[in-house]
């Protein structure tokens, strides 16, 4: 499925996908100024079951990884940076496993390569957020408009069933030879764990800890992660020469 996808800037293409519930218009507005400035083609899509993407949610990661791959075909792109956050970093990150050879780097924020202790706990406690926000009326309003063909309460149900986390893709990183940034809010105690342990499972995987920041690390401190974001790729682009 070829994905609603904004577009900005010429250059380096470099795709950024966004958070659960979100769309690509909507979030990644001081990284578009900000990469757009340095000579990159910013590639914002839709993520399945968002915006104007829309989509069936079966077999989620899995069909988000061939969307993209269909979506940059469709954009006659062949290789790309990508860079996702929460729900956008399992899709990049399942993206670039399987389509190694369209990924120059990733960079992946909020993912989880294990399931943590307390993950009933915070999934319990994320329904209970869903469902408060799904009884909100100006909630309810923002979301029918910016998912235009897309059901959002729907995403948001498919979030709460039993084992809907692919922790089975997301642990398995042993033989991913991208090179790979996982950046993650210092607020967070959880995925800064996570980052550690992405670490011991490959040693190419750098990381990056951002503080006064939390789950959504390129919001709370935009500017330091556009910075991180830029120097990661610069290192690789320079590696790559050698």
């Amino acid at each position: 499925m070829i994905l609603h996808t904004h577009i900005s800037g010429e250059g380096e293409p470099i795709v950024l996908l966004h958070s659960g519930g979100m769309t690509g218009l909507v979030e990644f507005e001081e990284q578009v100024k900000f990469f757009t400035e340095k000579q990159y083609k910013v590639i914002r899509p839709d993520l399945r079951g968002h915006g104007e993407s829309g989509g069936t949610l079966d077999n989620y990661f899995l069909c988000s990884a061939d969307d993209l791959n269909d979506t940059l075909e469709h954009l006659r792109i062949n290789s790309c940076h990508i860079a996702g956050v929460s729900l956008g970093g399992l899709a990049a990150l399942l993206f670039a496993k399987k389509y190694p050879d369209k990924v120059k780097t990733l960079t992946f924020s909020g993912v989880f390569p294990v399931k943590r202790d307390n993950w009933e706990e915070s999934q319990e406690y994320e329904a209970k957020c869903h469902q408060q926000l799904m009884e909100n009326e100006e909630v309810v309003t923002y979301m029918n408009q910016i998912h235009v063909k897309s059901d959002w309460k729907g995403l948001f149900e498919s979030w709460q069933v039993k084992d809907w986390y692919p922790f089975h893709e997301t642990g398995d990183v042993v033989n991913l030879q991208i090179p790979t940034l996982c950046i993650v809010g210092g607020d967070s105690e959880d995925e800064v764990t996570a980052a550690t342990t992405f670490k011991q499972l490959n040693k190419n995987i750098h990381s990056a800890v951002i503080p006064f920041a939390g789950h959504l690390v390129h919001n709370d401190q935009p500017k330091m992660y556009s910075y991180i974001l830029s120097n990661f790729l610069q290192n690789a682009q320079a590696a790559s020469r050698l």
